[in-house]
């Protein structure tokens, strides 16, 4: 009830929002005529005038009906697609800063140009982000023909381009790239020595297509830009070899009010289900003190033995082989659980990988040293203005709103959807259930009716195919094993009896169309032809190409495309009369957008469809989260485990499930966001900082002030005015300033002396020393290149010291949730202590540039050796030729505090003396 008036509200919502709407969108409809009878130089040309419109004033509101009307018709002109009323009203949204939620096959990634081409004529730069690097080549080249024809500049950001190639991209009007590659990209421009090599220029406006995927899905991840950090321990396969001997106990949750070491007193580990979490049981920690030959596990000497066994029985005990990882070519390669795609170059942190790799026999690899960090919650809430598009974010309203203050508008599709979604099927047990699927597939494989499969791991998908083969189905598998022939799968599994097995649907980006897919077919006729694989790239690209083999290939291949369109023309119009595409889901998954998302790959565009989940009860969802109802009420009702329940009240019991566990989820991302948020806030200050640098300021007064403030709080920590002078530590402040700023001679007192010192006369003289020395070394320097060391010795102290302190907070992060036992808020014991952190890191970083700075020397670029020979031959070396020294005169040597020669104004032992 209370999910239907949710629904009611939102959809309601979604209604009036479109409705403030529609007269901008009937503004857009009313131009048509207008720009459909300009010739194709009249409306290149409507690009400078909107500009120049924008420049005299007017806001992008005010020439949206224009822009969005130029872009539609450029459109129409280019690829030959007149974008339908509904996609205007997805292009508002998206340009207003919100989510449009438009279902599968409804043109999300042409809806986007209006808004994009709008947002990109006030010269800001406008980014386009996807999921993953083969969508946004083949959007970037597709929609570049649009906009480069509207006089629109458009560039692609991509894995493995040079520092050059990823500027040109960044500076043009739209670019075009992943989530992944986009936030890299931001942290290694806040990395660089250089301005110049920085290659982003701002966050002005992002549309993020499958915002779920993105802003959802992988907000718990972060990037981490890491360096080579110490070499990997033999502790990761000692550990190893502690943790297969254990005996683990498998339970939904563990109760804290219970005596969980009496309760599982034969069990060395306990793994929380629910949770994911691994805990050694009393029996567990002793055997561990054994088997390591300590006393206490948990002593803090012993710290790093904990941690390594803590990640090796995690990963005995919630990290499982084709589910959350696979082992390819000696490598451990994570799967992303939303899409079923294999995450190249991804590695779980925490030594978690490592401890997997010694658990698979594979190379263990060297540790890393966090440079720099992320998440994508933090990266994305740089733009001044974020949208995006997915067919599934209604569930996550709630969370787009309060994390990105972003709302969710439902467009309504083109055509009505007829697609039926049926009731789920619930058994007892597994078997039950999987029997069943093969029965419902074969039945309709016999008709000719195309199925589509869907599972949550790997190891289901090829159990099913297993099944299949026995009862001799033709049929295709697409999971992470078989990712490289995923677009060719997905786009033939609408053809008549079409059998495919595939894990998780989320980004594909390829349409099922109901007959076949004519590109794909094309594509594979080329083949044959003798075409390979980069002309067939190339072939289907929309890039701008003079290339006459290039042209001649597209040309081949727009022919058989339009050949295979008229063939597979009475398939496709047969499966519809058989009810399209029918989805199968072999599972429930934990998130309804996910399911959602498969079930979307039927009814697309008006086409028919139908779906249906099958569900038992010893399904991991049931298990952990509420099935213990609905398997009472089939125990009283003494069902057989071959006969299925479909009800009402299941379907809600399984929604509730999947509601709980979002909501947990939710939960976790905003615990991961609170922590990242006292990260992020000292992020933007050591950033903002570096910009400084970077932007060519003179840091010289930022510098001096830097130098006085350490000599104040040095003074202030070894003199302190509010102790009895007798009780100052004078000889800790010598030597702590001894051979770089002071030496044998300075800060000495007699006891009577020391009774009427002031703190703010050893401040005064330290300052006045530190002038002076500074301004020796700049003369000796010269101003142009002091100003270049002041940068360098900054930037080398700024970024070093901020490596160590996210060392540091990662360390406090993962201690500080045991506080919450002593009744304390682990977030905001971590908000202060990682505050006196940053405190104590800033401090370092001015006390060490203060001593680099005054300390600094020119680095000669004659070996050692040389320069002793040309000392003692009285000759300067220069290149390869030996000049003779000019004789100086002979000169009485100053003593060690007379004023020093140089006209410094110091005094000689301060000065030239000191390089004696």
């Amino acid at each position: 009830m209370a999910n239907n008036i949710l629904s009611r509200f939102f959809g309601n919502y979604s209604k009036r929002e479109l409705k403030r709407i529609q007269s901008q969108v009937d503004a857009v409809l009313g131009l048509e005529d207008k720009y459909r009878a300009m010739s194709d130089e009249e409306l290149k040309r409507q690009t400078p005038l909107l500009r120049e419109r924008l420049e005299k004033g007017e806001t992008l509101d005010n020439i949206l009906p224009d822009a969005f009307a130029a872009c539609r018709e450029a459109m129409d002109r280019v690829l030959s697609i007149r974008l339908f009323p509904v996609q205007i009203q997805g292009g508002i949204i998206l340009h207003q800063g919100r989510i449009a939620e438009m279902k599968t096959g409804e043109g999300k990634t042409f809806t986007l140009a209006q808004p994009v081409y709008l947002n990109a004529l006030t010269g800001k730069g406008v980014h386009v982000v996807t999921v993953n690097e083969y969508l946004a080549k083949y959007q970037g080249e597709m929609m570049a023909r649009v906009f480069n024809f509207l006089g629109m500049s458009v560039g692609l950001a991509l894995t493995g381009m040079d520092s050059k190639e990823k500027k040109e991209a960044y500076a043009c009007d739209i670019t075009y790239g992943t989530n992944n590659e986009m936030g890299f990209d931001y942290l290694r421009d806040n990395m660089v020595i250089y301005k110049e090599n920085k290659v982003q220029r701002g966050h002005h406006y992002a549309v993020v297509d499958e915002v779920d995927s993105i802003l959802i899905d992988e907000a718990r991840t972060p990037l981490i830009i890491s360096g080579q950090g110490d070499k990997s321990t033999d502790l990761y396969g000692r550990a190893n070899a502690f943790a297969r001997t254990l005996k683990p106990i498998r339970v939904k949750e563990t109760d804290d009010k219970e005596d969980n070491d009496e309760l599982y007193k034969e069990y060395d580990y306990i793994v929380n289900e629910k949770l994911k979490t691994c805990s050694l049981t009393r029996r567990g920690v002793k055997k561990a003190e054994e088997f390591f030959g300590i006393e206490n596990l948990t002593d803090s000497d012993n710290i790093t033995i904990q941690h390594h066994v803590n990640q090796a029985i995690r990963a005995w005990g919630i990290m499982h082989r084709d589910q959350d990882y696979v082992v390819k070519d000696g490598e451990v390669i994570i799967v992303d659980e939303f899409t079923g795609r294999l995450m190249y170059g991804r590695r779980y942190n925490e030594g978690l990988h490592q401890a997997i790799e010694a658990k698979e026999g594979v190379e263990v690899a060297r540790e890393s040293k966090t440079l720099a960090t992320i998440t994508f919650q933090n990266y994305f809430r740089l733009y001044d203005k974020l949208s995006g598009m997915t067919g599934t974010a209604m569930t996550e309203q709630e969370e787009f709103s309060e994390i990105y203050k972003l709302d969710v508008v439902e467009i309504p599709t083109n055509r009505p959807m007829i697609r039926e979604d049926c009731a789920d099927m619930v058994y007892k047990t597994q078997k039950a259930k999987f029997d069943a699927v093969i029965e419902d597939i074969v039945e309709h494989h016999q008709k000719g009716q195309p199925v589509l499969v869907g599972t949550i791991t790997i190891e289901k998908s090829e159990m099913l195919s297993k099944m299949l083969k026995q009862k001799g189905v033709k049929h295709e598998v697409l999971n992470a094993k078989y990712h490289e022939k995923e677009a060719q799968i997905i786009a033939q599994a609408g053809r008549k009896g079409a059998v495919t097995i595939a894990t998780n649907m989320a980004g594909r980006g390829t349409d099922i169309l109901l007959g076949g897919n004519a590109e794909f077919m094309a594509k594979a006729e080329m083949r044959k032809q003798g075409f390979d694989e980069e002309m067939l790239v190339e072939a289907t690209a929309y890039s701008h190409m003079d290339n006459e083999e290039i042209l001649n290939a597209r040309e081949t291949f727009a022919a058989l495309n339009q050949k295979y369109k008229k063939e597979i023309a009475p398939e496709a119009e047969e499966v519809k009369k058989l009810g399209g595409l029918y989805i199968i889901g072999t599972e429930r998954h934990e998130s309804r957008r996910i399911d959602n998302q498969l079930r979307g790959r039927a009814g697309r565009q008006g086409d028919p469809g139908k779906s249906r989940f099958y569900i038992s009860l010893e399904d991991d969802l049931m298990r952990l989260f509420g099935g213990e109802k609905i398997q009472a009420l089939m125990d009283r009702m003494k069902i057989e485990d071959d006969v299925p329940i479909e009800a009402g009240m299941v379907s809600n019991s399984i929604e509730s499930a999947q509601r709980k566990v979002e909501s947990r989820n939710f939960g976790i991302r905003k615990n991961v966001l609170q922590y990242d948020d006292v990260m992020n806030m000292q992020r933007e200050k050591i950033y903002s900082q570096r910009d400084q640098v970077l932007n060519g300021e003179n840091m010289k007064d930022s510098i001096m002030k830097m130098i006085e403030g350490a000599i104040e709080k040095n003074v202030s920590i070894f003199l302190p005015a509010d102790v009895p002078h007798d009780d100052w530590d004078l000889n800790g402040l010598r030597e702590h300033y001894m051979g770089w700023l002071i030496d044998e001679d300075d800060l000495k007192f007699t006891r009577a002396e020391i009774e009427d010192l002031e703190p703010d006369y050893v401040v005064e003289e330290l300052k006045k020393d530190a002038a002076a020395l500074y301004e020796k070394r700049e003369q000796e320097f010269t101003s142009p290149i002091m100003r270049e060391v002041e940068r360098v010795v900054l930037l080398r102290n700024v970024d070093q010291e901020w490596m160590d302190h996210i060392d540091a907070m990662e360390q406090l992060q993962d201690g500080i949730r045991l506080r919450a036992y002593g009744q304390r808020d682990p977030v905001v014991e971590y908000r202060i202590e990682g505050s006196d952190m940053f405190d104590s890191m800033i401090e370092t970083i001015r006390e060490n540039t203060a001593k680099m700075i005054l300390t600094v020397r020119l680095r000669t670029k004659e070996p050692p050796k040389r320069e002793k020979v040309a000392k003692e031959t009285g000759a300067s070396t220069g290149g390869d030729e030996t000049v003779k020294k000019q004789p100086v005169h002979k000169q009485k040597k100053p003593g060690r505090n007379d004023p020093c020669p140089c006209g410094s104004g110091l005094k000689y032992k301060k000065c030239c003396g000191r390089d004696e």
